[in-house]
């Protein structure tokens, strides 16, 4: 049985997991290192992770929308993403 997994899909789930497995690996260092301080910066590392993953996720989405959609949703969505991004610094 052969399953078809459109190609757009698949990088998504693939940076999801590569971003699963970063998120774990942090914990994992947190508890290494047994430290506040460290864990801490750890985390701050990961503030840098989230919005890239996210940004390219929704890039390979719309990407893969490109076809079925217009160019202003396609707009509106790039719009909302930054409004996340900008709602999520630090201020």
């Amino acid at each position: 049985m052969f399953i078809f997994i459109e190609k757009a899909v698949l990088g998504m789930a693939l940076l999801r997991i590569l971003s699963g497995c970063i998120e774990i690996s942090a914990a994992i260092l947190m508890i290494k290192f047994n430290s506040v301080e460290k864990a801490l910066m750890v985390n701050s590392s990961l503030a840098l992770v989230g919005p890239i993953i996210l940004i390219l996720t929704t890039t390979i989405g719309v990407l893969g929308l490109v076809g079925s959609i217009s160019l202003y949703k396609i707009a509106w969505i790039f719009l909302g993403v930054c409004f996340i991004l900008i709602g999520a610094m630090k201020g």
